[in-house]
């Protein structure tokens, strides 16, 4: 009657699956759930008993706020008015509809500011229905007696007793062991007796055997933060608190025979509880007048297929339109006849209020593009029939179940959508859903170590031997000890480490916290708290309830899924329509990313040749390599390579013999006249669960219905049901003349690809957005860079990556630049005819891609600057709009209100070069203009002291003499310029560290950051590049210590953790703020198996340092060469005389080679003497950079 399981977080050790289990083992009819202050598990615990044949009693232990003490507020206004217990249970369906709500409004509107909590009226308003349990030592009666004594106990109860129906309160006994319980019960029974109300005996259920007492304290440990020395020191709980036998707590309360024979009546009494499990309901949908439901439904899909049939003709491809609309009759019949329509009409509505607010909305996901009505009604955008996409794979008519359509939308305007569904069917109609935190292998084998006293570091290292599955889900503890000796070998030698598992395995998989799904929305007729429990997130409403329990209680779940790609997309094509080009069109006739070709021969060299950097799901390094491989040529291709990228089919070699038989190295293998056609999108492949279906339609007589409920039984690999699915198989086979032999043989493959094969729904609606992405780069990959730049710019680590992409392709990634840019990343133009890249090289040494006669450039915007705010921003962009670009420093100072920028905002932007162009003409390089900072802010505070006393022009022209003041200082050397660079823009734009090492760095096997998210877990790898953040933390306890860092190379960005012992050897190297050679292993944070981010979650790795060294150490030892590029008129003889005499400073054996560039685009390589061979340092390095600029040094 009063039990607690996972769910009452880090307080009960005991899982909702086992609750049951244990309950039926120790022969019990009945058995509640009251966890504290929610009903998180109550439909699991539903279900469970449902399962084991016992009566599910639903319930909460609710916190009341105390009214006898009044209310109390702390210092800061805080109301802290302190909370007693009390349990609830229902015991009808009106009781479980009054405790959703009353444990709803606890969460809602807090009676308490020290937690979710209801005061006693709200439960009187909602009696009906409800049994009250006094509670334990710490309900509302048993507190008043300890603190104000039994008679103002007695009071109390008589007071509870008023907000309960008649006999419906029963005051409850506990007996734990603990001294106070034994004389508290008596002060209860007899105040029980006075008042005429029942005793009934529960024992505050905690975890699930007397031996889980231990685990249960360790839980504590976690909750508090304590060791488990403090926590038996402080423990007011018992190791009593588990699911007791019938006849122990007969024993028990043998003085109290009434309240043990209690537990059968309210058994008896909740037994009336009968859920309505399964069964959707939807809000009414707002219809024009005239309408009903469904005939509204079927007017808004035929009116849409009408428009999509002129969008069609304006493209030029020819279509069956009988076909059509034969299709959307029959699709139209099945889900009216289902009941389905409201449904289709919320999911059009609020999809229709994005399109028509310009918030992207992608073109499907799922197995919702096979449906034609959802493609009229502008649901999907991708015309599922020249694809042969199956509507029964989305809604089968055979098998009810809700329709499911998952959305996709601009991740930066989700919430708009959200909010919209919102106002139309009202704030308390709509919330997202709860989503459960578990306590993971690594995780709390570290916490349970924590509070054993182990040093941190010891605790880290016992738990890192748990190995993981994949990129960031992590095996059980169970499984771990069955595959990692090491650990099993640590168990049975050392018991310390022993107990350690032990009481870590016992814990594993309790819940740790709640939390808001990333995606989910349900909307309910009337309040969600008519329906489930709901809880608050900030200002959302969340239900109590999980995805799945969300469902089975009724409300239908709506997913709304920010994709990050649809928010590149929209930014790209804004900045392609805002091309010169472009817009000297009508902006009808502008670039529409939705009306381009399917067959364009760039794109599919762009998606060949594998540099796919930036192209939507062609990220990875395997997936380059698969299209470098498929050289894919149709966009079918591409449906087909992305479902076969899949840990499946890639281990069975399909992918393999996918890739063979497109180019003819593999025979195409028949399967039957009557189904071959089905397999030539796919070479003779079985790709797509869609196949499967249509081959038993075909070839064995399935209806489509039929054929998807085949497919789950294939799915689920049941021997008996597959032997009757075979016989139904083949006899429908022998009917349309196959062979037996032949029927069983195709029945076999069937069996064995749907296994593997894929929704191909969803594989052709995330193909569209690949396409298009890469269609973009192929055109326009200045602007596609620019908006990946600008979705990512929170992410450094990111744009670093595209900076790479950037120069890889030959695009000029400019600093920002005080008179142009704007606030964010920004494509600009040169005229048409001012020259052009000519043979420039791209950095993978190719002939560059850009042939824009606009010579389009990256521009950083005033916003990616570190130190300036939006304020500074604003001024900034005003003053030039008021009187035109600035002159220089001076002229910024005296033009921009000082009271919105400050110093450090000047030298931010003259750090990131944003003065270079203003100032460079002028001879004046950042050095000095730096040290003009304070000189220029002086005269800009004196200049607007002035400018309310003089004109305008006599300002000026007083101060225009100080435009030639700046102090003259040495200029920064290219390292000094590149850091300072990078601390303003968290980036280096104008080069990097690593340029003068070029060639070099491949002779050490070096791996780009970019790549490492393709490796396996635990690869070996070597990085090069610089150290950014350096920091170490120390452990309390002797824990020891870790220190962490990033390494930044060209492509980009990863953190590297470092141990105690690599600290001791190599801290000092990584604080040389040089660039380093690091050799690790790859890792990968942890992501909960199942979990909606699983498969989604980005594989963000991390290098655990095994040995470092400097980088130029390490590769001066092995330079072989160095070569020198300069530009023609810097091969003066006084420059070349000046050279050699920085050569001959450091005598060697490496040889030098002058590459001269000339005017024209050729080069001219000369060899020097063997008086000019040199020992490259970095010393003699940064000496010829300063005199001839960055990157023109080359070691090889």
């Amino acid at each position: 009657m009063h039990v607690h399981s996972q769910y009452s977080l880090l307080d009960g050790a005991l899982k909702v699956k086992d609750l049951a289990a244990q309950a039926k083992k120790l022969g019990m009819r009945a058995v509640a759930l009251t966890d504290h202050g929610n009903m998180f598990g109550a439909i699991q615990h539903y279900k469970s008993c449902q399962d084991k044949g016992l009566l599910a009693i639903l319930g909460c232990e609710v916190n009341v706020a105390r009214a006898w003490s009044g209310p109390q507020v702390a210092r800061n206004g805080a109301d802290e008015t302190p909370m007693d217990h009390l349990v609830l249970l229902a015991a009808s369906e009106e009781g479980y509809r009054n405790l959703v709500h009353i444990v709803s409004m606890g969460h809602v509107e807090p009676a308490s500011g020290l937690g979710p909590s209801v005061r006693l009226e709200t439960i009187e308003k909602h009696k009906a229905g409800i049994i009250g349990l006094s509670g334990c030592m710490g309900g509302v009666v048993a507190q008043r007696i300890l603190e104000r004594g039994e008679d103002e106990g007695r009071t109390e109860l008589e007071h509870l007793q008023a907000c309960f129906e008649p006999g419906s309160l029963y005051v409850e006994l506990q007996d734990h062991g603990l001294v106070e319980q034994g004389v508290l019960n008596g002060i209860l029974a007899r105040a029980a007796a006075d008042l005429g109300l029942p005793l009934v005996a529960t024992n505050d259920v905690h975890f699930s055997e007397r031996d889980d007492g231990e685990g249960h304290l360790y839980l504590s440990c976690i909750a508090a933060n304590r060791t488990y020395a403090e926590a038996v020191e402080a423990h007011h709980g018992s190791f009593e608190m588990f699911l007791k036998p019938a006849e122990e707590m007969s024993h028990r309360f043998r003085d109290y025979p009434e309240a043990v024979r209690a537990t059968l009546e309210i058994t008896e009494r909740c037994s009336g509880l009968k859920l309505k499990l399964g069964k959707p309901m939807l809000p009414q949908f707002p219809l024009p007048a005239g309408y009903d439901t469904d005939s509204y439904f079927r007017h808004v899909a035929k009116e849409g297929l009408a428009k999509r049939i002129v969008e069609i003709r304006r493209t030029g491809r020819s279509i069956d339109e009988s076909a059509y609309h034969t299709r959307l009759q029959i699709e139209l019949d099945v889900i009216v006849k289902m009941g389905f329509p409201g449904y289709f009409l919320i999911v059009w509505d609020f999809i229709r209020y994005g399109k028509e607010h310009k918030i992207p909305v992608g073109p499907g996901r799922g197995s919702g593009a096979g449906s034609l009505v959802a493609y009229a009604m502008g649901i999907t955008d991708l015309d599922p029939l020249p694809y042969n996409l199956l509507f029964e794979r989305f809604l089968n008519p055979e098998r009810v179940s809700m329709p499911d359509f998952d959305v996709d939308f601009c991740m930066d305007r989700r919430d708009q959508v959200i909010n919209y569904v919102a106002e139309r069917y009202g704030k308390t109609s709509v919330g997202q859903i709860a989503t459960f935190h578990e306590l993971k292998a690594r995780s709390v084998i570290k916490d349970v170590g924590r509070a054993m006293g182990f040093p941190a570091n010891e605790a880290q290292k016992i738990a890192s031997l748990v190995p993981q599955k994949g990129p960031g889900v992590m095996y059980t503890i169970p499984e771990a000890l069955e595959i990692e000796p090491k650990l099993k070998a640590l168990q049975e030698s050392d018991p310390t480490v022993a107990e350690l598992i032990k009481q870590a395995q016992k814990l594993e998989g309790l819940t740790r916290h709640a939390g808001m799904h990333a995606a989910g929305v349900v909307i309910s007729e009337g309040p969600l708290w008519d329906h489930v429990p709901c809880f608050k997130n900030g200002e959302t409403l969340v239900t109590q309830y999980y995805k799945d329990d969300v469902e089975l209680a009724g409300l239908v779940k709506f997913d709304f899924l920010g994709l990050k790609t649809l928010t590149v997309i929209d930014i790209a094509v804004n900045l392609i329509q805002t091309r010169p080009e472009q817009q000297a069109k009508p902006p009808s006739e502008r670039f529409d990313i939705n009306t381009i070709s399917l067959e364009d021969g760039p794109t599919f060299e762009l998606l060949q040749s594998g540099e796919t950097t930036g192209v939507f799901q062609l990220e990875s390094s395997g997936m380059q390599q698969l299209f470098k491989d498929l050289r894919p040529t149709l966009f079918e291709d591409i449906v087909a390579a992305v479902a076969l990228y899949r840990p499946g089919p890639l281990g069975t070699g399909m992918v393999k013999d996918f890739v063979d038989c497109k180019h003819g190295r593999k025979p195409i293998e028949k399967m039957h006249p009557l189904v071959d056609d089905l397999l030539v999108p796919t070479y003779g492949v079985i790709v797509y669960q869609e196949q499967v279906m249509q081959i038993a339609q075909q070839l064995a007589g399935y209806t489509l219905g039929g054929a998807d409920l085949l497919r789950r039984a294939m799915g689920k690999k049941k021997p008996e049901e597959m032997a009757k699915q075979k016989a139904v198989f083949v006899e429908g086979a022998l009917t349309k003349e196959v062979k037996q032999e032949d029927a069983e043989r195709i029945f076999g493959l069937l069996e064995y690809f749907a296994g593997y094969g894929f929704n191909k729904s969803h594989s052709a609606a995330y193909a569209l957005l690949t396409y298009q992405t890469a269609y973009m780069k192929a055109h326009y990959p200045v602007e596609f860079l620019c908006a990946l730049m600008t979705a990512d710019r929170d992410k450094i680590e990111k744009v670093v990556r595209i900076i790479a992409e950037g120069r890889a392709w030959g695009v000029e990634i400019l600093p920002p630049e005080i008179n142009e840019s704007k606030r964010d990343f920004t494509v600009v133009y040169s005229a048409p005819g001012a020259g052009g890249n000519g043979k420039v090289r791209n950095a993978r040494g190719r002939p560059t891609r850009l042939k824009d006669p606009l010579q389009p450039k990256i521009r950083f915007g005033l916003g990616a600057i570190r130190g300036i705010g939006e304020s500074a921003i604003e001024a900034i962009l005003e003053a030039r709009e008021k009187e035109g670009g600035f002159q220089d420093l001076f002229d910024f100072a005296e033009r921009v209100d000082p009271r919105r920028m400050n110093k450090g905002v000047m030298e931010s932007l003259v750090q990131s070069g944003a003065f270079d162009t203003s100032l460079q003409a002028k001879g004046i390089n950042r050095a000095r203009a730096f040290a003009a900072i304070d000189l220029a802010l002086e005269r800009g505070k004196t200049a607007l002291r002035q400018r309310h006393q003089i004109g305008l022009f006599d300002n000026i022209q007083s101060y225009r003499q100080s435009l030639d003041e700046f102090p003259k200082v040495e200029p920064w050397d290219i390292g000094d310029t590149l850091n300072r660079e990078k601390q303003s823009l968290g980036f280096y734009v104008s080069g990097h560290p690593l340029d003068r090492y070029g060639m070099a760095l491949p002779r050490f096997d070096v791996v780009p950051v970019s790549s490492l998210a393709g490796l396996d877990p635990w690869s070996k790898v070597r990085v090069g590049g610089v150290v950014d953040g350096y920091r170490e933390r120390i452990f309390k306890g002797g824990g020891g210590k870790l220190a962490f860092f990033t390494l930044e190379d060209t492509e980009g960005r990863v953190e590297v953790k470092v141990r105690e012992k690599q600290i001791e050897a190599f801290a000092d190297l990584l604080n040389k703020g040089e660039p380093v050679l690091i050799s690790g292993k790859v890792s990968f944070p942890m992501v909960e198996e199942g979990s909606e981010d699983a498969e989604a979650a980005p594989r963000e790795p991390t290098l655990m340092l095994d040995e470092a060294q400097l980088l130029s150490e390490a590769i001066l030892a092995q330079t072989r060469s160095v070569a020198i590029t300069l530009k023609s008129r810097s091969a003066r003889r006084e420059h070349i005389d000046r050279l050699g005499s920085l050569l001959r400073a450091s005598p060697g054996a490496c040889p030098v080679q002058l590459v001269i560039q000339l005017d024209d685009g050729a080069e001219a390589t000369l060899s020097l003497g063997r008086d000019l061979r040199v020992e490259p340092n970095d010393v003699m390095l940064g000496r010829i950079e300063k005199l001839f600029g960055e990157r023109v040094v080359e070691l090889r």
